[in-house]
């Protein structure tokens, strides 16, 4: 293990966190990315963005030819990375404490000498505020341990261990130590305001017993028992940990940076919390039975209706977790990027663009929370009462689009279809609980929608639906028409571009958002969509070609990593691209599962 560690695919990581905010940790046993105390809070690890620069946080075993395997504790997110030599065998265990009788936030790292007596080496490096500043590190008198400063010069993180640390020229807390076989020593990070723990070895051991029973009874609440139900209760615990403890929001990744094409710049920053995103993981938390985090994530939105958007409308696209709207796009020019993919962006712009779509998907999350959590109280359907009549006015406008687009707003298929799911589940859920509305100007405007999307977004001539009004181009958002329910799965109009979109959006099991003359407004490419293969193997299923939908999805979770987590993107050589995990991804992998198993039958 050297000073500067080795490039690590964006594949080989697994996560922890405690629904406050996450730690990626490469195979060989490196944290490489964490932002602190919150998901979007700056980075205090980012060599995953820059190795040398980034920081970093190393504890592995000296050993050659060593081979690296990780696996989760099931149901749990605690994750065991193992080092396989011939001369010995070691472990080391990575969770962030959650449901523990000592307060504080802190990322617990634990060591373990499976077979032989074992060196290890321990270096931790923090680079606080996005890596724009180091830390400087002094010995802590009153618990022996090493005190990190942060930007402002004040206490922020305090590193724990049971082996004696050293402060490096450099200013990182090292430490080179053996461990007997079937022995293990504990790292703890922790921040600098928690009071002291008065026996950290005790604590370690109670932590690890507490977070796994908290994790294993949360995971026991999901209903899905059927063919994937390993994948599943992965993809279930990826959605809560990605999901705010304190806010109820759900972030859309919990990193930044990571590229949609290595070397290219579509690199983002994705710790925010899309309407979308949170409203679809709100859905298949749903599907499978978690009911709580749907309830959350409505007084959260509720309370952003309440507020108003910054551009008109009575939302924004996205916001910070506790709902502030400072995110600006910035990029930082001095880290050198996942393999050289430049810029670094951090903020996202996207928040200033108009996305008529987001009042569909977080209708539908509120319908569906109000069927299967607690019912919709009065003064949040008032808020949405505002909140429809302004999309009656302004549901025909051109927009950025579900793919947040830079090259200028068209009227866009996908956001013209969630509209009317906008006015469809109003309805429903104004008849369902006799709620007071104008229903006869939401069924005037969820009819004039329908007959809109027939009238101008269907072509005779691809015979299919199209992206915009006026192209020719084909979207794989026109995926989610019979998801949800705006069109029959075995309509003829829609089978024809079921079939469209297997022949030219399609790649074996793999789906490109949209075409390349569509265009985007951004230079450079891009792999193709895991969230969009996942919609097209649902919709195969919902109309009838079930063995084949089957086939393509056993295919699909051969592009998961060794762990079961997928990112963003799927590239031409089989990578993974983009923020990882991918909410997105992960909610449409419930949605395909639930629907294949309902179609399988028993």
């Amino acid at each position: 293990m050297s000073d500067t560690p080795p490039e690590r695919a964006i594949e080989d990581h697994g996560i922890v966190g405690d629904t406050r905010t996450a730690a990626l940790v490469a195979t060989d046993g490196t944290i490489d990315f964490l932002c602190w105390p919150r998901f979007d809070s700056p980075s205090v690890f980012a060599a995953i963005l820059d190795r040398e620069r980034g920081g970093a946080f190393e504890l592995a075993p000296v050993l050659d030819g060593v081979r690296h395997r990780q696996m989760y504790l099931p149901g749990t997110a605690i994750l065991l990375t193992r080092f396989l030599a011939e001369d010995g065998v070691a472990e080391v265990s990575d969770f962030m404490a959650w449901g523990t009788a000592e307060g504080g936030q802190r990322l617990v790292r634990r060591a373990k000498a499976v077979r032989g007596t074992l060196r290890f080496r321990l270096r931790c490096d923090p680079r606080p505020d996005y890596a724009r500043t180091g830390a400087e590190a002094v010995r802590d008198d009153a618990t022996g341990g090493v005190l990190f400063a942060g930007p402002d010069g004040a206490p922020m993180l305090r590193l724990l261990a049971e082996v004696p640390v050293e402060i490096a020229e450099d200013g990182a807390a090292v430490a080179t130590f053996e461990i007997e076989h079937g022995h293990s020593a504990y790292v703890i990070l922790e921040d600098a305001g928690c009071e002291p723990l008065g026996d950290p070895c005790a604590f370690v051991a109670s932590a690890f017993k507490e977070t796994a029973n908290a994790w294993r009874a949360w995971s026991s609440r999901t209903t899905y028992r059927g063919r994937w139900r390993d994948e599943v209760d992965r993809s279930a615990i990826t959605l809560k940990l990605l999901t705010s403890r304190e806010h109820g929001a759900m972030v859309a990744a919990p990193t930044f940076g990571l590229p949609e094409a290595v070397g290219g710049g579509r690199n983002w920053d994705y710790r925010y919390a899309w309407v979308r995103d949170a409203a679809f993981t709100v859905y298949a938390l749903l599907r499978v039975g978690h009911t709580e985090e749907a309830d959350s994530f409505v007084g959260w939105l509720q309370a952003r209706i309440e507020e108003g958007g910054s551009n008109g409308g009575p939302l924004d696209l996205l916001y910070g977790i506790d709902g502030h709207r400072d995110l600006a796009e910035r990029e930082l020019p001095h880290l050198r990027g996942y393999r050289g993919s430049r810029p670094v962006r951090v903020g996202n712009d996207a928040a200033g663009q108009l996305q008529l779509d987001i009042y569909g998907e977080a209708m539908d999350a509120i319908y569906l929370a109000d069927k299967y959590g607690r019912g919709i109280t009065f003064d949040a359907w008032e808020a949405l009462r505002g909140a429809l009549d302004w999309l009656a006015e302004h549901w025909h406008e051109p927009d950025e689009g579900i793919w947040e687009v830079r090259g200028g707003r068209k009227e866009m298929l996908h956001s013209r279809l969630m509209c009317w799911v906008a006015f469809d589940r109003a309805l429903r859920l104004a008849t369902k609980r006799s709620l007071p509305a104008p229903v006869e100007r939401w069924r005037a405007e969820r009819d004039r929608i329908h007959r809109d999307i027939h009238a101008n977004f269907w072509s005779g001539e691809r015979r299919a639906f199209v992206q915009s009004k006026g192209s020719e181009h084909l979207d794989a958002a026109c995926l989610l028409m019979p998801l949800v329910r705006f069109i029959a799965p075995t309509d003829p109009r829609w089978l024809s571009t079921l079939d469209a979109v297997g022949r030219e959006l399609t790649e074996d099991s793999l789906v490109y958002r949209y075409s390349a003359e569509a265009g985007d407004g951004l230079a450079g490419g891009e792999g193709t969509f895991n969230m969009c293969s996942f919609w097209y193997i649902e919709c195969l299923a919902r109309a009838g070609d079930v063995e084949q939908a089957r086939y393509l999805f056993d295919k699909m979770l051969g592009y998961a990593n060794h762990l079961g987590l997928f990112a963003e993107e799927t590239g031409l050589a089989g990578e993974q691209l983009g923020n990882m995990p991918q909410a997105f991804t992960h909610m449409a992998l419930i949605s395909a599962a639930v629907a294949l198993e309902r179609a399988l039958g028993s």
